[in-house]
């Protein structure tokens, strides 16, 4: 079963990536319980979520529900295993140097799938993406041949890349499509109205490589769920949102307000209207919102939420609206880009490194200029 248009992720309910109030465990698995009632039938996780506890509350969700009628998509990449976990950088990549060489790659993708199925209750994923990867991820013809064997062994029957954490990568990823489209099946970015750059860049080479995309923070932090503005709201500590600029709510959200006109016109909500922007670029054909509870007791029920976006009708923007909504929403330049950049002259983080002149000259052929 291939992704729809809807999917659900386990990095919602602030479990395990700090958005809102973090839900209890069985409020957590009543969530995704919600979510397949409703009739949203594509799953996403990471094993790195919680050591694998995100993989583990998803089985339990899903247990007993028939397999053949929703789409499960793993995430590996990350080596909690024999990796020891870096401060704020996290745990690092299976490709760090430092942990094994190419000729353990296979090894490595066929354990960590393994054990993310056993946790799920699974014996496949319909999807297996590469999560996180570091520029070996882009470029490394073994990192690649082990995500193929994975497919050989009957691991999962696609396969696909998801750049992150942050927003980036643009050149990094075409250039890996060059190389290893022919096998790459999908890929997950980010993309919503109020951030329709870099990934605007990228859309065209997935067009032409064949690289179906699902695209993750479609709610823009939450804007687009409408309740960031109520009186008294506020981020509780450590919420993700607070490293956002000062202002960056109130800001969207005055935005967002000259975009609705084009919301009403099909009659949607802010939630499906961003989803609908998504999936009216020819390469989208999956959206992923974050689902967050807000603090507060008046706070909406996060489950209101995910029922809200499970009903999102089959309907299209106009080329025109989608331009109409881009220029509203344009976010060019507003933040430091990962991946490779003519800004760092030594790789010091996992995901940030020194621009290569095959890049370069891939920009030149992609007309997507020289500035990086």
């Amino acid at each position: 079963m291939d992704l729809t248009t809807t999917a659900y992720g386990t990095w919602s309910g602030g479990r395990f990536m700090h958005f809102g109030e973090t839900l209890s465990e069985e409020r957590f698995i009543g969530c995704i319980e919600t979510a397949y009632l409703a009739g949203i039938r594509t799953f996403v996780t990471s094993d790195v979520y919680g050591n694998g506890k995100a993989d583990d509350l998803l089985g339990r969700a899903l247990k007993g529900i028939d397999r053949s009628t929703y789409s499960l998509v793993g995430m590996i990449g990350h080596d909690f295993y024999e990796g020891q976990r870096q401060g704020a950088r996290g745990y690092p990549r299976f490709t760090d140097p430092e942990l094994r060489g190419p000729e353990g790659y296979v090894d490595f993708v066929r354990m960590a799938a393994g054990k993310e199925l056993e946790r799920c209750g699974a014996d496949r994923f319909d999807l297996l993406m590469l999560h996180n990867p570091d520029e070996l991820g882009y470029t490394s013809e073994a990192v690649w041949e082990a995500m193929a064997q994975a497919k050989t062994e009957g691991l999962t029957d696609r396969l696909g890349i998801a750049p992150g954490p942050a927003n980036g990568f643009s050149l990094d990823l075409i250039g890996c499509f060059e190389r290893f489209g022919e096998i790459i099946d999908w890929s997950m970015l980010i993309l919503n109205p109020l951030e329709p750059w870099p990934v605007g860049l990228t859309l065209p080479a997935c067009e032409k490589h064949g690289v179906k995309v699902i695209t993750r923070v479609v709610d823009h932090g939450g804007v687009f769920h409408g309740d960031l503005t109520r009186p008294g709201h506020e981020f509780k500590s450590g919420d993700h949102r607070t490293y956002r600029p000062e202002g960056w709510v109130q800001h969207g959200m005055e935005k967002a307000e000259k975009m609705m006109p084009v919301a009403e016109k099909y009659g949607l909500t802010m939630l499906q209207f961003a989803s609908i922007w998504n999936l009216s670029h020819p390469a989208v054909e999956s959206v992923v919102p974050t689902f967050i509870q807000e603090s507060g007791d008046d706070a909406r029920p996060i489950e209101d939420k995910i029922r809200e976006f499970a009903a999102l009708p089959d309907v299209r923007l106009t080329p025109d609206e989608v331009d109409q909504v881009r220029a509203i929403g344009d976010n060019t330049g507003c933040m430091m880009l990962k991946g490779a950049s003519k800004r760092h002259e030594t790789s010091e983080r996992p995901d940030e490194w020194p621009m290569r002149e095959d890049l370069l000259e891939l920009a030149g052929r992609y007309e997507l200029g020289t500035d990086w």
